[in-house]
């Protein structure tokens, strides 16, 4: 998967820094800072021009380190050939894992990073500790730098809403969210038509259609207990945002006192609260991973599941050709809603680092530059069935019904999409207290008013604690 997941905190990472772990000089990391030249310094370093605007060392050598997860990895082996085609005389290293903390760590210690590192999946390292301690080099020649596809268009303007915002740590843009992930209800189109179903915009519409769809012998919902109970928190947050307005979301990412007491937030858990005690989940769905719910899903055993835009590509060879996964906006919580029905929770996912004692910092500038040209967006588009971060990319006919769902939702919500942070920014707190409350509500042994009370205390203790690091929106 490519939801966020934990790593280190700034704790864990100072305590192991103690004994060599990520043990590097603040001259090595500001070895990789802007100058006034155009590029990073770096040992790699060629000439700058108009058709070199980031200083490539046209021979020097690249390694890429790809996330193997939802979305494959083939796309990369793809915008490799793009660095080989421009970079002849240069020798690329792909590695694909699922392991990134474990077999990147050393490689931070030994002072020897890959140039290119996807940190993502369930063992990626803690952004905001990769932040905070320096390992990131500024993406900032790279957003200056024109597309490979319009000298006269910086690569700052192709990208799409909240991709900067999301990278930006500190005033820095350390990281670049290659997929444009969506968060949306996913269904199955044939089945809602055989029942004759549409897809609810309000909290009683959809606790009506769960009774309907109970009655019909189908479970409403299913999700993964055993490590993904959280994405039925996009439901829930998803649902207090859209009846509140983005500024619901800032407040729980700036750990504002009583951020969690807002009476939407409320609501929202109160609404998964309802559809536990109602048997709206598949039962056993807390001992599940999110594979097994998700098979169970496209198996017709369930009616919803909530899930980010990879989902489609995951279930490859899994689902029925004829299942038809469709998306749709999670709905307010009434028809009063600050948001429109369309509003639709985004986040840009997958994480593209290019880490600041990287033996070829230009070279892993340019190969993000490669990354975000049409070529390799629509190809990325066309290989995972998701939609890349980067404006005009297109599948075009090899495009899915889900991602032709994905994008036609995108397009209805317009500028009215929203995200929060918090599950990025501070990922122990989002594992240990969100997670794991929100396990316990789904599964009946708390309820709404535990879990509001008890996030709310943690959300406070982590605001008061100077160990870790503080971001604001």
């Amino acid at each position: 998967m490519n939801r966020p997941r934990p790593g280190l905190d700034r704790r864990q990472f100072l305590r192991h820094a103690a004994v060599g772990l990520f043990a590097v000089s603040s001259a090595g990391v500001l070895s990789a800072c802007a100058t006034s030249g155009g590029g990073p310094t770096t040992a790699a370093q060629g000439d700058v021009s108009a058709q070199n605007p980031l200083g490539v060392a046209a021979d020097a050598g690249l390694d890429v380190v790809i996330f193997k997860g939802g979305y494959g990895d083939e796309y990369a082996l793809f915008h490799e050939e793009l660095y080989k085609k421009a970079y002849p005389q240069a020798q690329v290293e792909h590695t694909a894992t699922t392991q990134i903390a474990q077999e990147m760590q050393p490689r931070f210690v030994a002072g020897n990073p890959p140039d290119v590192l996807d940190n993502s999946g369930a063992q990626k390292i803690d952004y905001a500790t990769l932040a905070a301690e320096g390992q990131c080099a500024d993406l900032a020649p790279l957003l200056d730098a024109p597309t490979l596809d319009d000298p006269n268009v910086k690569i700052r303007d192709i990208l799409l809403p909240g991709v900067l915002e999301q990278g930006t740590y500190d005033g820095k843009f350390l990281m670049l969210n290659y997929v444009y992930a969506a968060f949306p209800m996913w269904y199955s189109k044939p089945l809602f038509e055989q029942h004759g179903w549409q897809p609810p915009t309000t909290l009683d519409e959809m606790m009506a259609l769960c009774e309907q769809i109970k009655t019909a012998g189908i479970s409403p919902w299913a999700y993964g207990g055993t490590n993904a109970a959280d994405y039925v928190f996009d439901l829930s947050l998803g649902m207090a945002v859209k009846q509140g307005g983005p500024e619901v979301a800032k407040k729980i990412d700036n750990l504002e006192p009583g951020a969690w007491q807002q009476d939407v937030v409320v609501a929202g858990v109160q609404a998964i609260e309802e559809m536990v005690r109602k048997g709206y989940f598949m039962p056993g769905s807390e001992g599940l991973k999110h594979t097994e719910a998700q098979t169970a899903w496209v198996q017709g055993k369930a009616a919803f599941y909530v899930s980010g835009s990879w989902l489609e590509n995951e279930m490859k060879g899994i689902a029925p050709p004829d299942f038809t996964m469709t998306a749709a906006p999670v709905p307010a919580l009434d028809s009063g809603s600050a948001l429109p029905a369309t509003a639709l929770r985004t986040q840009p996912t997958e994480a593209f680092i290019v880490p600041a004692r990287a033996k070829n910092v230009n070279g892993g500038l340019e190969y993000l530059r490669l990354m975000m040209s049409k070529e390799g967006a629509s190809k990325f588009a066309e290989l995972t069935a998701s939609v890349p971060s980067v404006k005009g990319a297109d599948a075009g006919a090899a495009a899915t019904p889900a991602l032709q769902s994905v994008t036609a939702a995108l397009d209805a919500a317009g500028s009215d999409v929203f995200s929060w942070q918090i599950n990025t920014w501070y990922v122990n707190f989002w594992k240990s207290v969100l997670q794991q409350q929100l396990g316990n509500l789904l599964a009946g042994r708390i309820d709404a008013n535990t879990f509001i009370s008890t996030v709310q205390s943690e959300s406070d203790k982590l605001a008061a604690d100077q160990n870790v690091p503080k971001f604001k929106r």
